[in-house]
């Protein structure tokens, strides 16, 4: 079997593990509002790629870890980054109709029920980390408590959230309808370190953490997410150019049409592709300072870097 077949044979068990436990850890009549239960189902079980919650169970098992004790902590990020697709295809946020390849939640339950979805679907994040695994012991509750901070990092407003706040304010005019100066290479990376690196990392950290890892280990390990979360972002820009709507499961051509910034826009086509391969390399070094080089994550960050959607 050649490592692209062993990889996908890989991604194809675990997600179908991810999904689910993702529909399991659901909360559903009658502990909610069976209107709020299946606009939060319709949204996760939409598909996608289940990259954050594989990259969590790869690192718990990159380090020697079980990868189930991470289950958890992976569900929670998929609500999470969830609950962040719903929010930022309001009509307030991106203005978006389509996600995941179906029509996005506002457009099928209204923009009420939509942000009540988002809530729910990050408060019942937080509550799955608490709770499960339910065994744990000292060590393991330990982990727990550390993940939640991880992830709580990672999605608030020092990360995820920060980062659309300046992604917004990069689009939206003063008071005389005059934009904000474009956003140069550093500020543009800055950026989506928070936008959509912070997840991704907390991803990794967060697993490489369940899994019993060295601070050595799950600092490398983070290091490495950072690159393949900026990767993750340069290819998006790439493929928001390059693809088709169909492929993407989501609107084509959105970010150049709105003026955001991206990396294309900024460096061009072929020269965000370098550095999107310079990220994956970036990446290698890190892991292998810790002999994790030959881990699956590698193959996790190729995959980013050559995906199609």
């Amino acid at each position: 079997m050649s490592a692209a077949d062993d990889l996908q044979q890989y991604l194809t068990v675990r997600r179908t593990a991810i999904d689910t436990a993702l529909l399991a850890s659901l909360p559903s009549p009658p502990s909610c509002p069976s209107a709020v239960a299946d606009a939060m189902r319709y949204s996760v079980s939409a598909g996608g790629k289940r990259l954050r919650p594989i990259l969590c169970l790869a690192s718990a098992e990159a380090v020697g870890g079980n990868w189930r004790q991470a289950m958890p902590a992976a569900c929670a990020i998929e609500f999470i980054h969830t609950y962040s697709l719903i929010h930022d295809d309001l009509p307030a946020m991106d203005n978006d109709t389509l996600r995941r390849g179906q029509p996005t939640l506002h457009v099928i339950a209204g923009e009420a029920l939509a942000i009540l979805a988002g809530d729910g679907l990050l408060t019942e994040a937080f509550a799955l980390m608490a709770r499960e695994p339910r065994d744990a012991d000292a060590t393991l509750a330990a982990r727990k408590v550390r993940v939640i901070e991880i992830v709580a990092v990672g999605a608030g407003a020092a990360g995820m959230v920060g980062g659309q706040a300046i992604d917004l304010a990069c689009v939206t005019p003063d008071a005389a309808g005059t934009l904000p100066p474009p956003l140069d290479g550093e500020s543009l990376r800055a950026m989506h370190a928070r936008k959509t690196g912070a997840l991704i990392r907390a991803s990794a950290s967060a697993g490489a953490v369940m899994g019993g890892g060295s601070d050595a280990q799950i600092d490398a390990i983070d290091r490495a997410a950072a690159e393949f979360g900026l990767a993750f972002q340069i290819i998006d820009d790439v493929l928001d150019i390059e693809g088709a709507s169909a492929n993407l499961g989501k609107t084509a051509g959105k970010d150049a049409a709105a003026g955001k910034p991206t990396y294309p826009a900024l460096y061009g086509l072929d020269a965000s592709k370098r550095m999107a391969d310079e990220c994956l390399a970036r990446a290698a070094v890190a892991l292998a300072d810790v002999r994790l080089a030959d881990s699956r994550l590698l193959q996790i960050g190729r995959w980013i870097v050559e995906r199609s959607n």
